[in-house]
């Protein structure tokens, strides 16, 4: 392949690559030195660190922080655990695998505001689960801080888990038999089989599967206003979330795309470690 074709297939991808990822992300590191608001857009103000100082000695971009760290420590995990289990039930299913597989995949197909809409419904005075505690356990479910804590993480368990169930399931299929039916005859037992074969044949997925929770979970906003219903005595911020009020309700736009900066090397130095694991393998499969 010559120099004019290699250009002519790499030019669009970088075009929309330029349009859509670095210029915003210029103005965006742009926006962060200046106090912005919507009554002076056309005029901004430099101030320099201001928007970074004030952010890092604001109370409330701790406190989301604070829960978006909860809710990643928390999702993440449990997403790959139940993913797994799921995957290691599928792959002994012969009859009816495709129904499972596309029923489990439906809290990942469905859009996020939909399904966190439809789990939060559930949980109201006319919802079936309230029904069901009241009936069962005699608990009457209010929305509280911590219950809509707990109802923003299990919905986003509930969302996740199909993206890690359907890959580690793929990366069972690839599984050596031969290497499986020799451990049989060697008299290998299920955990055995387990830690020796299944877990490091599968090891690339499990990091890629959190590599893409944890950036995921740094985006999470659909839930939270879908929850919370924009009341903040719910105190259930995350990163994202709180960085929609800081740009819309509080007007600063200029202290919003400093939020944005912080979160996006945020995410970079979080990921840092998963990147050098994933080179080394790289590195060692060659």
């Amino acid at each position: 392949m010559n120099d004019k074709t290699f250009f002519t297939f790499v030019s669009p991808s970088v075009i929309i690559m330029v349009l859509l990822m670095v210029i915003p992300l210029i103005t965006a590191i742009v926006l962060g030195f200046n106090f912005v608001t919507y009554s002076n857009l056309e005029e901004p103000q430099f101030v320099g660190l201001s928007n970074y100082i004030d952010m890092l000695t604001d109370p409330g971009f701790w406190s989301s922080f604070s829960f978006t760290f909860i809710y990643i420590v928390t999702v993440v995990p449990c997403s790959l655990l139940l993913g797994f289990g799921i995957a290691m039930l599928l792959d002994q299913v012969r009859v009816f695998r495709g129904f499972f597989i596309a029923t489990a995949l439906i809290p990942h197909i469905i859009t996020p505001v939909v399904g966190a809409l439809m789990y939060r419904t559930m949980f109201d005075r006319s919802g079936l689960y309230w029904y069901l505690l009241r009936a069962v356990f005699d608990y009457d479910f209010v929305m509280t801080t911590t219950s809509v804590r707990f109802l923003i993480i299990t919905q986003g368990i509930w969302q996740v888990t199909p993206f890690a169930m359907i890959t580690l399931f793929a990366g069972l299929q690839t599984l050596p038999k031969q290497l499986m039916e020799a451990a049989t005859v060697d008299g290998a037992t299920a955990v055995q089989k387990l830690w020796h074969i299944i877990l490091p044949h599968l090891k690339s997925l499990f990091l890629f599967i959190t590599l893409m929770g944890i950036m995921d979970a740094y985006r999470v906003l659909d839930q939270v206003l879908v929850m919370t219903k924009q009341n903040p005595l719910f105190n259930a911020d995350t990163l994202m979330y709180y960085n929609y009020r800081v740009a819309t309700m509080f007007g600063r736009l200029g202290k919003a795309n400093a939020m944005s900066i912080l979160t996006v090397l945020g995410i970079f130095v979080v990921l840092i470690p998963f990147l050098r694991v994933t080179y080394k393998q790289q590195m060692e499969s060659r």
